[in-house]
């Protein structure tokens, strides 16, 4: 099993040394020239050696990538984002994202990139550990290198438990096609041990942050980071001692009894980020209402991003998935009603408050800013490659009951009314050369540790005055206002907001397919009827008619991913997980 882990030692240098990027002076990302690569000539050689560890970053993105899952030959269909109820699919090709949307994943059909790129890159981990030693690196870096090395492996591991549960620890080993490789599962509990000891360990070395060329490398606050997400996910319901059968749990697939204190971890894994008193919120509410919250996202270096995907230089990948096709945008996830519903109004309060001010036929007026920043509607205002300036989206459907004509419009260009905003450049423009972005993608940043403080304090603690301090600093900057929150909220009612914020706040993020899983309501949330924005215009008079979209369906079994058939077959002593 796990046949493509093990590969052979060359397969792994070529893999992770070709895959480099040209040599940039502004990032560690860069390739260096090599030829007639063994094991034996890139340890002995420093620049080969440091190339190798780069490799192993290539992949930190890919569970969170919006390309992730294809159809066809290869086009795009949506990412995590598609597969839960964020936003809808681009084609009803066969892909991994649909398959979650109807409920017909299976262990067949299922992608196998979260089970091998993990395993791919932790192997390359060890082969660097074992060589480090010997390379002509002075101490000072090697012991650096060797902390970067242990963090990633953790957050590949990271990569696979929240896919799977409890997987097999390779630990120090490097296995080839002539070993016998074990194979079982190790439990949930030992997998996360195992990472937070590797976080631990990671962290004592690795400075704080993280500057300069080496801006993009895992630091302290990377490593307290991950801890921070992987005992939340573990205090959390569907792994702190539920049940997915109905009986206690397999020791693989979670904890098999219950512990409060296991939120007790989790609160306190995030305040020791928190007590870092390095990251910070990037808040500009001067330049216009949430102004921050969507600049933060255009930065290349910031004091939000804790540990983020070092795109390259000058790129506009976001922006011609997401961006409609009068931009030449295109094969990016169409946002879904529920999401916009989701954004309360700018007074704070939920659109289904009778107080809150809400116009169902003027949808958007007075909404949380972070609507805009993330979805874009009809009349969105954005750059256009063909004229100078900002131009409206027309997304509406002609005249009344007329069909749209333009690209843009819905059931054209759009499935759901809606395009995505979220992390794109406001001055970018897709495949326009002359508007491209230094952005990097955020796999971890500072919003979430507030969160996942709030969530855990909250579950522990109860709604503290702490807890009330990390949501509403979230809500300042997205400038909400009044941004405070009501006085005397009960657990539950603090629990429902924080779940929101969490939603609204971290959409595409890669969360909202996770979080509605480990609070096990994934079988509330994922079984529904998904509706889309109809527009019709006649004139400056707009009405908007709610559609359905698609009939979501999920089965227990969905709560975890099925491990790739290709490698349960491989092997008796390597059990699937229930239901597939």
């Amino acid at each position: 099993m796990k046949k493509f882990y093990f590969q052979s030692v060359a397969y792994s240098f070529f893999l992770l040394l070709f895959l480099l990027a040209s040599c940039k002076k502004d990032s560690f990302l860069g390739q260096t020239t090599t030829s007639n690569l063994t094991e034996e000539t890139v340890f002995k050689d420093s620049a080969n050696t440091v190339g190798f560890l780069a490799g192993i970053y290539t992949n930190v993105g890919f569970s969170a990538s919006a390309s992730r899952f294809t159809y066809g030959f290869g086009t795009p269909n949506g990412g995590i984002d598609a597969s839960s109820d964020e936003a809808e699919v681009f084609n009803s090709g066969g892909s991994t994202a649909l398959a979650w949307e109807t409920g017909t994943i299976n262990a067949a059909v299922v992608t196998d990139d979260a089970y091998k790129k993990p395993y791919v890159n932790i192997r390359a981990v060890n082969q660097l550990l074992k060589n480090l030693p010997k390379s002509p690196i002075n101490a000072f870096v090697k012991t650096q290198m060797k902390a970067e090395a242990r963090f990633l492996r953790a957050w590949y591991y990271a990569i696979l438990l929240k896919h799977y549960g409890g997987v097999h620890l390779v630990g120090d080993s490097i296995y080839n096609y002539t070993d016998k490789i074990p194979s079982a599962r190790n439990t949930y509990e030992e997998c996360v041990n195992y990472i937070v000891a590797e976080c631990d360990a990671a962290a004592v070395d690795l400075p704080t942050t993280q500057s300069g060329v080496n801006y993009g490398r895992a630091s302290k606050g990377a490593c307290l980071a991950l801890k921070s997400r992987v005992l939340l996910y573990a205090a959390s319901p569907l792994f702190n001692g539920e049940s997915l059968t109905g009986s206690k749990n397999d020791a693989v697939l979670g904890y098999t009894s219950f512990s409060r204190e296991r939120w007790k971890l989790a609160e306190d894994a995030a305040a020791a980020v928190i007590g870092l008193t390095t990251y910070n919120l990037y808040v500009d509410n001067g330049t216009k209402p949430g102004f921050g919250f969507q600049y933060v996202f255009t930065q290349r270096v910031n004091s939000e991003y804790i540990f983020q995907f070092m795109s390259a230089s000058g790129n506009y990948d976001l922006e011609a998935l997401f961006q409609p096709p009068s931009r030449t945008g295109k094969n990016g996830a169409f946002p879904l009603q529920g999401l916009v519903d989701a954004f309360p109004m700018s007074n704070g309060k939920a659109i289904t408050d009778p107080t809150s001010g809400y116009d169902p036929q003027k949808p958007y007026l007075n909404r949380d800013p972070r609507l805009d920043y993330t979805v874009i509607r009809d009349q969105t205002p954005i750059q256009n490659r063909l004229s100078a300036g900002l131009s409206p989206v027309n997304i509406y459907q002609g005249t009344f009951n007329g069909v749209g004509t333009g690209p843009d419009a819905v059931h054209l260009g759009t499935t759901t009314g809606y395009y995505t905003n979220k992390m794109l450049s406001p001055n970018a423009v897709a495949n326009d050369f002359t508007h491209p972005t230094d952005r990097v993608l955020p796999l971890i940043r500072y919003a979430e540790i507030l969160l996942n403080y709030a969530e855990a304090a909250n579950e522990y603690d109860g709604p503290t005055s702490q807890v009330y301090a990390a949501v509403q600093a979230i809500r300042q900057r997205a400038g909400l206002n009044p941004y405070q929150l009501p006085a005397g909220l009960s657990q539950a009612a603090m629990r429902d907001v924080i779940r929101n914020e969490r939603r609204i706040e971290l959409a595409f993020e890669e969360h909202r397919f996770w979080d509605v899983r480990r609070w096990k309501i994934a079988e509330t949330t994922d079984n529904i009827q998904t509706m889309g924005m109809e527009v019709n215009r006649n004139g400056t008079v707009a009405t908007y008619t709610q559609f359905p979209v698609r009939k979501r369906n999920f089965r227990t079994a969905m709560y975890l991913w099925p491990l790739p058939q290709s490698e349960v077959a491989k092997s008796t002593d390597l059990i699937q997980n229930p239901g597939y």
